[in-house]
């Protein structure tokens, strides 16, 4: 028989490749892991990536760190992360994939996975990490916590790898509102708390889900707002697609140097070489379809608090079955569209169906990024209501 003190070697794997460089920064009660985009003075930024093996460390902090550290946090150690922040499985293969605590044979979700694995496994209060796609909100609800896409510009990104994005937002992990809240606080100087609001006005946002997943999602947004109407945003879909677009071709302009290096996983290698395609042409429609997306969503928001829909349109594949990337992207269907048009989103976690997880993804006017976390707030007293009930 096992000896229950002693850690299985998957386990031990998982601390591992949590964390791509752990130590301890700052002497604050409140626990922070930081995804490996941020400088950190005197350590360098690998980004997931062989490609920054040999990389110095960092001269000064990124200004979410310094915001952390003056306010009273402490920093834990750098996480793991689909490589370059281009992919949203999180499998890794210079540095292994963060194993999902709570659903060990799915992937963690990316690329921000090494962060939701460390909230998710209780090895930090809250986590830092990015979401140009997705990449917050995914592993969020693949991992079964809460995960914040602020509005884009609402939290400083300098000193963050890649230097530019026009879609690319800093946003916290966490277990509950409440630790929401408080590192949003530390990150975002004009933070004014969870705000505090009347019955909240939802908008169920039609979209192309897994029905399983769609009613599940519905049915929670429902008992926040029985009264809740429905509507479609044809933009949507083309949302998406010129999200991709813009993604790829910013980082090309990022990593396309890196082509043929050789020290690139082949995968994000052949993804980069594909984008240095991209045309003009493309990227002036995809402006165009991100002024339409903002202007049919800021209309449609102009008469409720916030938009439902799932966070994600399907189920987190197997580990085992996440090896062809390229298929994965339609995880970030329902995600993606928002760093389009830079709206906050928030990823809520549900109870599982079947043993996989559910999240349901609330989407708000810009700046109004405190009314999300408190109808998270809001969301989680109905979620323990429903399960107390349950166990009597």
């Amino acid at each position: 028989m096992q000896d229950q003190s002693t850690p299985t070697t998957r386990d031990a794997e998982r601390r591992d490749a949590v964390f791509i460089e752990r130590f301890e920064l700052g002497d604050g009660d409140f626990k922070v892991a930081v995804k490996d985009v941020a400088d950190i003075a005197g350590h360098a930024t690998r980004l997931g990536s062989a490609a920054f093996d040999h990389a110095s460390p960092a001269l000064e902090n990124a200004d979410i760190i310094e915001r952390l550290l003056g306010g009273g946090a402490s920093i834990v150690g750098k996480t793991n992360m689909h490589e370059l922040a281009y992919g949203v499985t999180g499998l890794n293969a210079r540095y292994g994939t963060p194993i999902n605590p709570a659903f060990p044979d799915l992937i963690p979700g990316g690329s921000s996975s090494g962060s939701a694995v460390a909230v998710a496994g209780g090895l930090c209060d809250a986590a830092i990490g990015t979401d140009t796609g997705g990449s917050i909100r995914v592993p969020a609800a693949c991992c079964g916590v809460l995960g914040l896409k602020p509005t884009f510009g609402r939290v400083s990104r300098r000193g963050l790898t890649p230097k530019a994005s026009s879609l690319d937002c800093v946003g916290p992990f966490a277990r509950d509102a409440v630790a929401l809240d408080h590192i949003m606080s530390l990150i975002a100087p004009d933070w004014s708390g969870i705000a505090t609001t009347a019955a909240p006005r939802l908008t169920w946002l039609r979209s192309q889900a897994s029905p399983a997943i769609a009613n599940a999602a519905k049915s929670w947004a429902n008992q926040l707002d029985p009264e809740m109407r429905a509507v479609e945003v044809a933009s949507l879909e083309m949302a998406h697609q010129a999200g991709l677009i813009i993604i790829a071709h910013e980082t090309y302009q990022s990593f396309g140097h890196l082509i043929g290096t050789g020290q690139v996983d082949p995968d994000v290698a052949a993804r980069l070489k594909r984008a240095e395609a991209i045309t003009a042409d493309q990227i002036e429609n995809a402006e165009r379809v991100r002024t339409l997306f903002s202007r049919d969503l800021n209309r449609v928001l102009e008469s409720c608090d916030a938009l439902a829909l799932p966070t994600l349109a399907e189920f987190p594949p197997l580990v085992a079955d996440a090896g062809d990337l390229q298929a994965m992207v339609n995880i970030t269907s329902l995600c993606r569209p928002f760093n389009l048009s830079g709206h906050p989103a928030i990823s809520i976690p549900l109870p599982p169906i079947n043993g996989k997880p559910v999240s349901l993804q609330l989407v708000a006017a810009k700046g109004k990024d405190e009314h999300l976390v408190a109808l998270a707030k809001r969301a989680e007293t109905l979620l323990k209501t429903d399960s107390n009930s349950r166990e009597h």
